[in-house]
């Protein structure tokens, strides 16, 4: 069979049909955005879920697209075929009948406000320079040359603050027809802005350009936004009552973004890999979208590729290498006990309770952990389980949608630990441990599981490798798990470089209640001794040799000691 390729990182509409890639059908978001009547419309969605293929989908419909010398443009051929075709003629009259002005923010993204603000006045550039034939039908000078200067990035910055006013005049006066405007990745620059220390210029030059293109324009027919988060009305959008927000808690256009479990399925069968689609739901699926269950799209597009090619292959965290995920580490960073003990019963599987609210800005994410929370869950790190009101307030369940966010969650966590123990001072943990201070070893253990966020199963290999990881520093020793010794297997090995000097047998034990630590501590030596672990030191040339026996029961330990014995 012939298959079609899948489509990784196509973003334009007319490539991904024109090429012949994979195509889950989404236009009949047209239909529905038709329907609605909305003046402005946003859609906030994770990043790479859709968003910018869907908006080339809306230009390639709706333009009546000319190229330099006015002429027109048919792209009816691209949707041949398509749901959006079957619509009715209500909805296909429109098909290319409107001038469309369409801006991308994704590449706004640089290290100073004036490197950013030029790189959106290039954006703003290049559209006025795809629409150069309106100079011919623009009568007043002033006119002409405020168009020019634009077009070649001459313009001062009141003048691209009125550009998507001024362009849709322009067009109007052309056309005969008010413009479509769609601006994709709208809150790129303002993300960026706000982690680079330019947050309130930035703000300040965007709420301008809305104002006067979105809100105060009279030749705007409609417009159509994208972008991760949605930004209250009064850092952006003040005073814009024309606008309709379709967040991931609306029902409506909830299918459109991401990949619902139909398609799903059948993508995998096409590519005759119905087996994967258990990996594929574990991974990567999760997601509630209003009333729709959704799985990434990015993620299963990426694995499909790489399980065709080979059958063999592991399933990864495509999503997680699409950005540095910084928030979550913030999360941890900036937590108390309080939410630690939530990220521990989401990364366990459980749920948290959090107030509901859309309308923060960027600057006031880090104001609260409830702030935070929300963030995470609007840009895709969480699943909506359940929604509820209290009074007036809405809260929701939220739970860690798949093993991919897992994944990222459980790399945040121990790059904090490790960061963590790494400004750490271990001396008096490695004194007790090496003096044998069975009582002050289990006070440095105690305190440092106490700061720690757990994120695995309580079980023997989850202590394991966190006290392997906290012995790896003492100097003159190196440390070694899972070594064959004896009669089976000890859980780890310390070993002095010189032989003269005391070496260590340590066997971990995980108790159901606290109460029973001292006897699991106990069992934990008789191990050794039973199953002589021991022997292997010994027979390298070690003379002395100590064995710890250490419980665990949730975040507490015992320590027992048996003395070393020359062999």
């Amino acid at each position: 069979m012939n298959y079609s390729p899948l489509p990784i990182g196509i973003s334009d509409f007319a490539e991904m049909i024109q090429k012949k890639f994979y195509y889950v059908d989404k236009t009949l978001m047209i239909r529905d955005l038709l329907d609605s009547s909305a003046k402005v419309t946003l859609f906030t969605r994770p990043r790479r879920f859709g968003k910018t293929l869907n908006m080339s989908m809306l230009k390639y419909f709706f333009e009546d697209d000319r190229d330099y010398h006015g002429n027109k443009r048919d792209w009816l051929h691209i949707f041949a075929g398509l749901k959006i075709m079957g619509a009715g003629e209500n909805y296909l009259a429109h098909m290319g009948q409107y001038p469309v002005i369409y801006l991308t923010f994704k590449d706004a993204k640089k290290e100073t406000f004036d490197e950013s603000y030029r790189q959106l006045a290039k954006v703003i550039a290049e559209e006025f320079k795809r629409h150069d034939f309106l100079l011919e039908s623009i009568a007043r000078d002033q006119d002409r040359e405020n168009y020019q200067a634009i077009a070649s990035e001459k313009a001062n910055k009141v003048e691209y603050q009125n550009a998507i006013w001024f362009l849709s005049q322009c067009m109007e006066g052309y056309y005969g027809r008010k413009p479509v405007v769609l601006i994709d990745e709208y809150d790129v620059p303002l993300e960026n802005a706000f982690s680079r220390g330019f947050y309130n210029k930035m703000t300040d030059f965007i709420r301008a350009l809305f104002e006067s293109g979105l809100k105060d324009n009279a030749s705007l027919g409609f417009a159509v936004l994208t972008g991760c988060l949605r930004v209250s009305r009064e850092s952006i959008f003040t005073g814009m009552n024309n606008l309709n927000i379709m967040s991931i808690r609306n029902a409506k256009f909830d299918e459109y973004f991401g990949f619902k479990v139909d398609e799903v399925r059948l993508m995998c069968h096409y590519y005759d890999m119905d087996e994967k689609y258990k990996t594929v739901q574990e991974w990567y699926d999760g997601y509630t979208f209003g009333q729709t269950d959704i799985y990434n799209p990015w993620s299963v597009i990426q694995y499909l590729d790489d399980a065709r090619a080979n059958t063999n292959w592991l399933p990864t965290a495509y999503w997680a290498n699409t950005s540095s995920n910084s928030i979550v580490r913030t999360l941890i960073d900036h937590s108390d006990d309080d939410v630690r003990m939530q990220i521990e019963q989401l990364m366990a599987g459980g749920r948290i309770r959090v107030q509901i609210h859309e309308d923060i800005t960027y600057g006031e994410i880090y104001d609260s952990s409830d702030n935070l929370w929300n963030f995470m869950y609007f840009t895709g790190y969480f699943r909506k389980m359940s929604e509820s009101m209290d009074g007036v307030t809405i809260y929701a369940e939220l739970a860690i949608p798949n093993k991919e966010v897992q994944y990222i969650f459980e790399q945040k966590v121990q790059n904090w630990f490790r960061d963590r123990m790494k400004g750490r001072d271990m001396t008096a943990l490695y004194t007790a441990f090496v003096t044998k201070d069975c009582a002050a070893l289990e006070d440095e253990i105690n305190d440092i599981f106490e700061e720690t966020i757990n994120y695995m199963d309580q079980n023997e290999y989850y202590y394991h490798g966190m006290v392997a990881g906290l012995l790896t520093g003492i100097k003159g020793f190196g440390i070694r798990s899972n070594r064959e010794g004896g009669k089976g297997r000890s859980d780890l090995f310390v070993k002095p470089v010189r032989r003269s000097r005391e070496a260590f047998v340590v066997e971990f034990k995980v108790a159901k209640n606290i109460d029973d630590m001292e006897i699991m501590a106990d069992e934990a030596l008789k191990q050794i001794a039973e199953k002589e672990y021991d022997v292997e030191l010994r027979n390298d040339g070690y003379k002395y040799v100590s064995c710890y026996g250490i419980a665990f029961c949730g975040k507490e330990c015992v320590v027992h000691c048996r003395d070393s014995a020359v062999g």
